[in-house]
């Protein structure tokens, strides 16, 4: 079943099977090996006391559309990430691409954000991660697996190359089943928010195969007061 999840932001007018107090907002610790998981615990401390700096990147794969009033699906995904991208450049340098090509090997130094889609189990090594970045990319096969040696689904290999905080799904989630990129960064970049707390307000749906991972209590823009 779709269950309605009652933290979403757009739910929360609504009559939901389970409410708040019936739901434990939850991340997994968890990567390809402990010191994988212990290098993300220290890097968001030090990025919470330094705070998170340098450039947000976003991988569409259309130009936004004019009218973005009857969207669904995949169009609907794609401009938010444009729309996560103009929430952002009131923060961070973006750097937005709306080609059909993913960022090439390269092209992506000093990243400290970054949603994309599609390149499914296959991971495209672009970015040069900044200490406490939070990355996740949009395709339905990426926290499939964070140990088998030699997978390159997204989650895995973005945890093996320096992000403190990734999500996922386990199998097939459907592209609804993700959490909305212009709800998620914009939260997280209000600065009084969690990493946790910002998945779940941007989160549509409980009940199905979405994993974050990362330190929960993590809030890389603490105290800056970077959003009204």
């Amino acid at each position: 079943d779709w269950l309605k999840n009652p933290y979403f932001i757009q739910f929360q007018k609504q009559k939901t099977k389970y409410e708040k107090g019936q739901v434990l907002m939850v991340a997994r610790l968890d990567g390809p090996d402990p010191a994988t998981v212990k290098r993300v615990i220290t890097d968001s401390l030090a990025a919470e006391k330094k705070g998170l700096t340098g450039i947000a990147y976003f991988d569409a794969r259309w130009p936004k559309p004019e009218d973005d009033k009857k969207l669904s699906g995949y169009a609907l995904y794609d401009n938010a990430i444009h729309v996560a991208a103009e929430v952002t450049e009131r923060v961070l340098p973006v750097v937005l691409n709306q080609e059909d090509a993913l960022f090439q090997d390269g092209e992506a130094p000093d990243a400290a954000l970054y949603c994309g889609w599609y390149s499914l189990a296959k991971y495209q090594d672009a970015f040069e991660w900044q200490q406490g970045a939070v990355a996740y990319h949009i395709a339905s096969a990426e926290c499939t697996t964070l140990k088998k040696k030699g997978s390159q689904v997204w989650c895995k290999r973005l945890l093996e190359d320096g992000v403190a905080a990734t999500i996922g799904p386990v199998g097939e989630p459907y592209v609804q089943g993700f959490p909305f990129p212009q709800l998620f960064f914009g939260l997280l970049l209000d600065g009084d928010f969690s990493l946790v707390e910002a998945y779940y307000l941007s989160l549509p749906f409980i009940s199905w195969k979405m994993v974050l991972i990362g330190d929960p209590l993590y809030q890389p823009f603490k105290g800056r007061g970077v959003l009204p």
